[in-house]
């Protein structure tokens, strides 16, 4: 499906090839932002020269590209949108303005889905509409359609299709918002992804750290701190989702910030009941005659008055009681919605600790065997230190026999050999007892 959808991707303003069950529908007028052209540097010197060139699109040099910084980062960019009541997936051209207008949403809220900037990952609960950044996933869901930033990325395409499938096979009796269904689809792409690189990652460690144990190489221990880079960047990934999806799980506010469909549903009645009132009010006005005189037995009395204000003081407290019933059953729905995900993403997270401690004990046990390697290496060095103080003493004995002097050793026949031999055994003599020493000290073992 992924390159079905992709090849129309370099033709901007062609839809996307979707299957072939997804519902048509048009796609909201969207002013768009004409692209500015680069204005071409006048000839002449002087500081207008200078001018024109900064405003052409040049740089001074080894400095930043700022227009095109600024046009990349203030064009129009291609969303997918995908609509809650026909399920259909259209790609429309918007820039940035328009979309703050269109979902109410402030600049800074944008900017955490511009592809241009590095943002953890974020679900925020506005007055219209959520936002959601969940690794690959950035959208913006609001009660009637979910926008989400169009890239090369084939878990964008997977997750548009997914959603039109689940709107077009709803199941009977269930009543989940739209809003709800959006945000789960995102949190399943985000765990499920995430869960496949832990997944991954367990696959390549596990026998490349045994390895290590059995082969300590300079190449082994290169792979695995390549690895251990990895796990770190991913824990810390799977920690933010975790750490969103517990604070909302545990504010409450938050949580009935995202019931979208509820307060659209509220500011629809509250429009029409006004609008209503206002029919009424004309509609007495107009039925009271200006130069005909006022009967007093046509006026409502007080009482009648006063019984209508507590009808419809009642009547609005019934309605807010109900809405407010609604609400605290939806924060049930969602926080279930939510806890289910992060069961899922805890348990990568554990993963994730285990494959970490894995390699610390590892390493632990790496450090181990080379402090062995280092004790023995001393211990021999010690042993031959002791080794040439022995053969050191032949030298000496050596160069005083070897010395132009006379004396009457050298008239007794066989007198060199009993000097090498008494010579040899002080130095036996003298390497067990450094061998006892050290053995005695605990600097050699039993």
């Amino acid at each position: 499906m992924a390159d079905a959808v992709k090849q129309p991707l370099l033709h901007h303003h062609q839809p996307y090839a979707y299957p072939s069950y997804a519902a048509s529908a048009s796609s909201p007028a969207l002013p768009s932002v004409p692209h500015s052209g680069t204005a071409t540097p006048t000839p002449g010197g002087g500081g207008g020269g200078a001018a024109s060139s900064f405003a052409g699109g040049r740089r001074f040099p080894g400095g930043l590209d700022v227009p095109n910084l600024k046009k990349r980062g203030g064009g129009t960019r291609s969303w997918i949108r995908v609509e809650a009541a026909t399920a259909s997936v259209q790609t429309l051209e918007v820039d940035k303005a328009t979309m703050m207008r269109r979902c109410e949403l402030p600049a800074r809220d944008l900017r955490l889905l511009d592809p241009l900037f590095v943002y953890p990952s974020t679900v925020l609960g506005r007055e219209r509409a959520i936002v959601v950044n969940l690794e690959q996933i950035r959208c913006v869901i609001t009660a009637d359609e979910v926008l989400l930033l169009n890239s090369l990325d084939s878990y964008v395409f997977q997750y548009a299709a997914e959603l039109q499938r689940r709107l077009l096979e709803r199941a009977e009796g269930d009543e989940l918002p739209f809003e709800f269904r959006a945000l789960e689809l995102a949190l399943e792409a985000a765990c499920s992804f995430l869960d496949a690189q832990a997944a991954e990652l367990e696959i390549e460690a596990y026998p490349l750290l045994d390895e290590l144990t059995s082969k300590i190489s300079t190449l082994n221990l290169e792979r695995v701190r390549r690895l251990k880079s990895r796990l770190v960047a991913l824990t810390r990934r799977v920690q933010k989702v975790r750490d969103e999806i517990e604070q909302l799980m545990d504010d409450d506010g938050d949580m009935a910030e995202m019931y979208l469909t509820e307060k659209k549903m509220r500011m629809e009645s509250s429009s029409v009941f006004g609008d209503q009132s206002l029919a009424t009010f004309n509609a007495a006005a107009a039925g009271t005659s200006v130069s005909a005189p006022v009967s007093p037995v046509s006026s409502p009395t007080e009482s009648r008055k006063l019984e209508k204000t507590y009808s419809l003081c009642r009547s609005r407290h019934d309605s807010v009681k109900s809405s407010d019933n609604t609400v605290t059953e939806h924060i049930e729905e969602l926080e279930m919605l939510l806890e289910a995900y992060f069961v899922v993403i805890d348990s990568t997270l554990n993963k994730l600790t285990s494959l970490k401690e894995y390699i610390d004990d590892t390493e632990d046990f790496i450090n181990i065997q080379l402090d062995n390697v280092r004790n023995q290496l001393i211990q021999f060095e010690l042993l031959l230190t002791t080794a040439t103080f022995v053969v050191a003493i032949f030298g000496v004995v050596a160069g005083v026999f070897g010395m132009n002097f006379e004396t009457d050793v050298f008239n007794i026949q066989n007198a060199f050999q009993w000097v090498l031999i008494i010579t040899g055994v002080v130095g036996a003599f003298i390497f067990c007892f450094f061998v006892w020493f050290f053995k005695y000290k605990r600097l050699m073992p039993l």
